[in-house]
């Protein structure tokens, strides 16, 4: 414990350890935080600002895209300064304080879109019920519990690692603050942590993942009992968007998690952390809208009214 502090210097190793690499990298994921800030701020001007999107889906996907802004927020700025000065020391108060909202944004995004399962399976399973199954006041419970548990959960991974010590000036090998890494660093007995994080993680990505998986499934068997292909087609398509960031969300998270939190890390699993932390928030809102009639109306609606006023 001598070489050890309760309050150290980490320096992120970021992406690469070529000087050559880090402006290119620079550029590239430059490009991608703005194009992931410009889409998620794009759909919440067009859900907010159209009547017709005032609706329980659109509601938790204004949800979603305010999530994935402040996921990518999370992460992006401090690897693209890394990058950019070639310096990636980062306090043990500001790694606390990402580890904190990374985790908030992460369980949130699991969280939601096991929400957003149930309301497509309420409104194909029983259309004739959705407006009472999915009143405002049930989808703020919804929204607003989500949000407590991922604080709640994200607040006690937070106080553990502030009671922990780590070896001074230690090399992080990612490029933001992230349980494992970190836990490989700790002079202390980690095995608390571990095996709390293993649990809530375990209930948490199960148990949404589960709700996902039977709702698609009623969801899948309610569609084989329509009788016209158009009609199945026409209940597919409100899903499909959704489908498509389930299954991208969840291939690089277990990419990146499906193993103990205190194993080493290797590049291929440092790509995929790039994958959900940067690329898949990034994505989801050019997936939602360029699948989606009524989102792309009212985009091109607030293109005509810049246009006009210039």
């Amino acid at each position: 414990m001598m070489n050890c502090s309760q309050a150290p210097t980490f320096i992120l190793l970021g992406l690469s350890s070529d000087a050559e690499k880090w402006q290119p990298l620079f550029s590239i994921f430059l490009v991608l935080y703005l194009l992931g800030l410009l889409g998620n701020l794009l759909l919440l001007l067009a859900i907010g600002t159209d009547v017709h999107l005032h609706t329980p889906m659109y509601f938790f996907l204004s949800q979603l895209s305010l999530v994935d802004l402040c996921f990518i927020t999370t992460t992006a700025p401090k690897m693209l300064e890394a990058l950019w000065t070639g310096d990636g020391s980062i306090s043990f108060s500001g790694c606390l304080t990402q580890l904190y909202f990374f985790a908030v944004f992460a369980d949130m995004d699991n969280l939601l879109l096991a929400v957003m399962a149930i309301d497509r399976y309420a409104a194909i399973c029983h259309p004739l019920l959705y407006p009472l199954l999915m009143t405002p006041c049930r989808c703020r419970v919804l929204v607003s519990g989500s949000w407590g548990v991922a604080h709640c959960v994200s607040l006690t991974h937070t106080l553990l690692f502030s009671k922990l010590y780590f070896h001074n000036n230690q090399e992080i090998p990612h490029f933001f603050c992230d349980f494992g890494p970190l836990l490989l660093l700790s002079c202390s007995d980690a095995h608390l942590n571990e095996s709390l994080m293993m649990a809530l993680a375990g209930v948490l990505g199960i148990s949404a993942l589960l709700c996902i998986v039977s709702s698609y499934g009623c969801i899948f068997y309610a569609v084989a009992k329509v009788p016209s292909a158009q009609g199945k087609r026409k209940a597919l398509a409100t899903c499909s968007s959704h489908l498509s960031v389930v299954l991208l969300f969840y291939s690089t998270v277990f990419a990146t998690y499906l193993k103990p939190p205190s194993s080493s890390r290797s590049s291929g699993e440092v790509v995929a952390a790039v994958m959900y932390t940067l690329v898949t928030p990034t994505l989801n809102p050019f997936i939602y809208s360029l699948r989606n009639k009524d989102v792309k109306s009212s985009l091109r609606r607030i293109l005509n009214m810049v246009k006009s006023q210039d």
